[in-house]
């Protein structure tokens, strides 16, 4: 939308203004370097876990690098997807963005920071967990991979992966410091952004702060036509302002030349964030249901440590790094309902559905891999993940129906969600084998163990139930270099979800207020067939790429209707259905 553009527009305008006047002489620095610039191809690690161009990946991936970072002054970190092949984005407002890719979103796509998964297991299957906590000026780079992979991340790792690796420290010989402080405005949603970081090192210590305050309001949607829906005039999309918060630390040491440790500590604070709606009279349809959903507040705490051994000449490894960390997640959602009866019934006549709910969602989990170079020229990748949410909330449940004399309240504090647990453990191996100069290959296998259990609830007389899926999946990817500047890609690959805590064990009125949802603790994981041809062509003045994929959601999870009603509203239930196939083409 033009609104976006502007607000983007805007924000790089004031950068570029405050760079002009404080920097005059690195911009022109910068001016004088790039009337020489070459392209040089970026290189990624999410596709294959080892440092490796893009071109020369055999998948299909996208990197969004620094440069690109700094030209968009986006919201958040997936509003760079706008407009790239494969790529893009539903939500609405600066927070309540979330990535889509090739036609996948919500629990379908695996969101990392720096290789550390961030899903959550108690977030509603649509939509995810949300970018927004990962600071976008924090970041290096953006490195997506369009399609299962499963075999290095495991479960939710279906539809794609969207790892977000931040900047650290400084690292080198020598003391240094430095600093950095920006402030942003937009008149669309009248934000106010100031920022501020710093990192240094001295000796072989380094470290590093930063923070984020931002403030916006809602904003106006521009006239015109949304799918079914015709707006004459511009009018206001309600709860798409926030106020929230980034704050990070960063502390490393270096114990030798190629043996380093480095502790993150994060904080993201957001109060009012909205999914965002229009009013039912300005657009045209007064008798429509009202419906929103708001978090007051959330805030998520995230503790991490890294140690990576990069010459370690062990017989089974050449490389190994370790990762511990742990997280909790706090947040209130209210879900506010109206849905008016109707003609025959006296005016504002309807029933009254609010919903308020504090979930605390605590994470810990580890991920050890190793790395061997096997030959001088192939590498072997492997090494176990492990995961282990514990979900406590409470529900305080409402329903009013209005218009026929005094207003008529049923309350029901039963948690919408048990008490529950989600414990995930993984092992993986990956070779990367070059056969030929031209040929390559990539194989790899994961097993998965995943378990679901709920936990004695209060106010919940329902047995306790725990669910116990087992998976294998593998992949299969094949690079041939046609000439220097042209690869051609196939890649088979199978891929992996386990339903999370909601899908199970959810029981209550729908987000969309449209329906009552029972659980289905008996549901079956999704497993996906993924296959893909392509070609990636590049010269110092193009690069170009293709691909033509299918895949095959074998017990795709949706929600359906059972057929029986409960109380007004009719019945719905996740169930497993036979498949769903996304075939496509992007270039």
């Amino acid at each position: 939308m033009s609104f976006q553009h502007t607000r983007a527009s805007l924000g790089l305008l004031l950068s570029g203004l405050v760079s002009g006047i404080l920097l005059p002489s690195a911009g022109h620095a910068q001016t004088t370097d790039s009337a020489r610039a070459t392209r040089i191809d970026p290189m990624t690690v999410t596709a294959t876990r080892v440092a490796k161009s893009a071109f020369a990946t055999p998948t299909a991936i996208t990197v969004v690098d620094s440069a690109a970072l700094r030209r968009s002054a986006a919201n958040n970190p997936v509003d760079l997807f706008r407009g790239l092949p494969g790529l893009d984005v539903t939500g609405v407002g600066p927070s309540q963005v979330f990535p889509v890719i090739r036609g996948q979103r919500g629990q379908r796509i695996l969101l990392l920071e720096d290789g550390i998964r961030m899903n959550n297991s108690r977030r509603q299957q649509d939509f995810g967990e949300l970018p927004a906590l990962i600071d976008v000026n924090g970041l290096e780079r953006i490195e997506i991979v369009r399609g299962p992979a499963s075999v290095l991340y495991g479960t939710d790792a279906i539809g794609g992966v969207v790892n977000m690796i931040t900047s650290g420290p400084p690292v080198g010989p020598g003391n240094a410091l430095h600093g950095l402080f920006g402030y942003r405005y937009g008149s669309a949603d009248a934000q106010a952004r100031p920022e501020g970081s710093i990192t240094g090192r001295a000796g072989r210590f380094r470290f590093g702060a930063g923070a984020t305050y931002r403030e916006s309001h809602a904003y106006d949607a521009p006239a015109g036509d949304f799918g079914s829906l015709h707006l004459d005039q511009g009018v206001r999309v309600h709860d798409t302002g926030v106020e929230d918060q980034n704050d990070r630390l960063q502390a490393g040491v270096t114990l030798s030349e190629h043996d380093d440790i480095l502790i993150r500590a994060e904080r993201y604070e957001a109060r009012n964030a909205g999914f965002g709606f229009v009013a039912a009279g300005d657009y045209g349809r007064p008798d429509d249901p009202f419906i929103q959903i708001l978090y007051p507040h959330q805030r998520v705490d995230r503790v991490s440590a890294r140690y990576q051994a990069r010459a370690v000449h062990f017989p089974l490894a050449d490389k190994f790094e370790l990762t511990g960390y742990s997280q909790d997640n706090e947040r209130n959602l209210s879900l506010n309902i109206f849905i008016p009866f109707g003609p025959g019934t006296p005016p504002g006549a309807g029933v009254a559905v609010n919903s308020r709910n504090f979930t605390d969602l605590r994470t810990y989990g580890f991920r050890a891999e190793a790395m061997k170079i096997l030959g001088g020229a192939h590498t072997l990748t492997y090494g176990l993940d492990f995961f282990r949410d514990k979900n406590r909330n409470t529900d305080v449940n409402s329903s009013t129906v209005v218009g026929f004399g005094p207003p008529q309240t049923q309350i029901d504090s039963s948690p919408q969600v048990p008490n529950a647990t989600f414990r995930s453990a993984g092992a993986f191996v990956q070779g990367d084998f070059a056969l030929t100069p031209r040929l390559s290959l990539i194989l790899g296998t994961r097993y998965q163990d995943v378990k679901a259990a709920t936990q004695t609830t209060p106010r919940l007389s329902d047995p306790l139930v725990e669910s116990i899926d087992r998976t294998v999946v593998g992949t299969a990817n094949v690079l041939y270099r046609l000439t220097s500047s042209l690869n051609i890609i196939g890649t088979v690959g199978r891929g992996f979800r386990s339903p999370n805590l909601v899908e199970r064990f959810f029981q209550g009125p729908t987000p969309e207020g449209s329906g009552f949802q029972s659980r289905n603790p008996e549901l079956k994981p999704e497993t996906s067939l993924n296959v893909e041809m392509g070609l990636k062509y590049r010269t110092p003045w193009l690069y170009l790429e293709g691909f033509a994929f299918r895949n095959t959601i074998h017990d795709g999870i949706r929600i359906a209707a059972t057929g029986d009603s409960v109380g007004p509203f009719p019945e719905f239930q996740n169930v497993n259905i036979d498949k769903l196939r996304f075939t496509g083409f992007e270039m």
